[in-house]
């Protein structure tokens, strides 16, 4: 069975007041407002107004593009706006048929290395949080996803997680089963503890939002994608299409 999105019913009007830090962006999406319907503009003020960067997701050499696919899916049905990469075995590239365009709503950020991937969301204050069914740390019910930030990290389809990862990681996470099997494929680990984790951070953490300035950027980006000559637009009142 399908499972709809009903998230977007109670969407505000064109007229949202991004906040004094939005002002260079919101100028651009008032401009573009007025090349699109007041639903879609509604849609997405609505469907920006519940992305988080609070968590992210890392994909560590994940090579079969059905799963890389899935895994942008995830992240865009529960409103995690950006993803991270490490492509040193293998390329990161999702299945189109599977994403289903949704590659062009999250941000997808690509290291040379897991190292420098690892380091970098350190030193933006995430913790390295590794999901595999071999260490005992926490489920996704006794996860504290309020301790700050986080990162889930996924590795590549048949290993698993790197030796480089599990040397890094701050926490480690897993899914507890009662069955034969000892893991499960990667997509569906990832749908359940991105979806789980998301609903109780919404619930549980106050921060957890984009900030204003982030919000108005990303419509921006978007709009820009979704309205036909954005940028010759844009030159023609004057504005350089710098963001």
């Amino acid at each position: 069975m399908k499972m709809k999105n009903t998230a977007n019913n109670d969407s505000p009007g064109p007229d949202f007041d991004f906040g004094p830090d939005a002002a260079h962006a919101a100028e651009r999406i008032a401009c573009l407002a007025g090349f699109m319907t007041s639903e879609r503009y509604a849609v997405l003020r609505k469907t920006v107004s519940m992305r988080t960067r609070y968590m992210t997701v890392l994909a560590e050499n994940m090579y079969h593009g059905q799963n890389a696919a899935a895994l942008i899916r995830h992240c865009e049905a529960f409103g995690v706006q950006e993803m991270h990469t490490v492509e040193t075995l293998c390329p990161f590239e999702p299945n189109p048929d599977i994403a289903r365009g949704t590659h062009q709503w999250v941000d997808v950020r690509r290291h040379a290395s897991t190292g420098e991937a690892v380091a970098a969301l350190k030193g933006a204050g995430y913790r390295i949080v590794a999901t595999t069914p071999h260490r005992e740390d926490a489920t996704p019910e006794t996860f504290d996803v309020g301790r700050g930030p986080f990162a889930l990290v996924f590795g590549t389809e048949h290993a698993g997680i790197s030796d480089e990862v599990i040397a890094s990681a701050d926490e480690f996470l897993r899914i507890p089963m009662c069955g034969m099997v000892e893991s499960l494929n990667v997509s569906a680990s990832a749908a359940i503890l991105i979806y789980t984790l998301s609903e109780r951070m919404r619930l549980t953490v106050g921060n957890w939002r984009m900030s204003d300035a982030e919000q108005a950027e990303t419509l921006c980006r978007w709009m820009r994608r979704s309205v036909k000559d954005s940028e010759a637009i844009l030159q023609r009142r004057g504005m350089v299409p710098d963001l």
